[in-house]
């Protein structure tokens, strides 16, 4: 063989070579593994388990059967929830799944998975508060609160009827103003209100039967705006996990 031929069959190796080498980087661009974002005082959506140390709950599950389903690995991380979305936007995490609402506002700066779940606000009052309450118009006047960065804090505030508004770090925090009277009433996410009750973890304070919640909206697994393949293989997932019960079983297992 020539020189000539064979500097023509090397630069044919190198040329195959990068082409199978961009084809297989192409086909695995997806990570193996998600950052993904949980708060620790979201019972029963996400809780800090003190026994092991880890991040539980009913989206942690769920997004563990996403990364099961959709081929990938998860690894839970613990975030405050009013640094949930921040933390995603600068790349600190990959997903978020945590008791977060789908909003019109939230749309703007992340983008939302299909719905895994759907439920609206609870009204939280004294224990021996037996005033039927059936909407907010009925503390008008009163000092109120919510969790910090909810949709919850936004409602009361726009409200514009109250004595003040109080922001809380979270439920738990504003469970234990309400018990000692400094708020008349604290407004939160309905499932983990009534879970969180159910095991005696609210002292002195009951859920609202007769309110009715105006606020209802969807739980989703939460990703990066424009991060649309990682967005699309979550959802293949959600369709998964919906489609041969996983979903149903998890939810059934938290009691929601």
């Amino acid at each position: 063989m020539s020189i000539v031929n064979r500097a023509r069959r090397h630069a044919l190796l190198l040329c195959l070579a990068g082409t199978v080498s961009s084809l297989a980087w192409a086909q695995g661009s997806a990570p193996a593994t998600y950052n993904v974002g949980a708060t620790a005082t979201g019972v029963p959506f996400t809780f800090l388990d003190v026994k092991t140390n880890t991040i539980q709950g009913m989206m942690v599950d769920t997004v563990t059967a996403v990364g099961k389903a959709g081929g990938f690995q998860v690894n839970v991380q613990q975030t405050a929830f009013a640094a949930l979305i921040p933390s995603l936007t600068s790349n600190k995490i990959d997903i978020i799944s945590a008791a977060m609402l789908k909003t019109p506002a939230r749309e703007q700066v992340v983008s939302f998975s299909d719905p895994v779940y759907s439920y609206g606000e609870g009204l939280m009052v004294k224990a021996d508060d037996a005033k039927a309450y059936t909407s907010l118009d009925d503390l008008k006047g009163e000092v109120v609160g919510a969790q910090v960065g909810t949709v919850f804090l936004d409602m009361l505030n726009k409200k514009g009827i109250f004595k003040e508004v109080r922001s809380y770090d979270s439920i738990a925090d504003m469970s234990r103003d309400l018990s000692l009277g400094r708020i008349k009433a604290g407004l939160g996410d309905q499932p983990l209100i009534a879970y969180q009750i159910r095991q005696n973890a609210f002292p002195g304070v009951k859920l609202v039967g007769s309110y009715k919640s105006v606020n209802v909206g969807d739980v989703c697994l939460v990703v990066r705006k424009g991060d649309t393949e990682t967005l699309a293989r979550v959802n293949k997932a959600i369709a998964a996990i919906k489609a041969d019960g996983t979903l149903a079983k998890i939810v059934q297992k938290w009691g929601m």
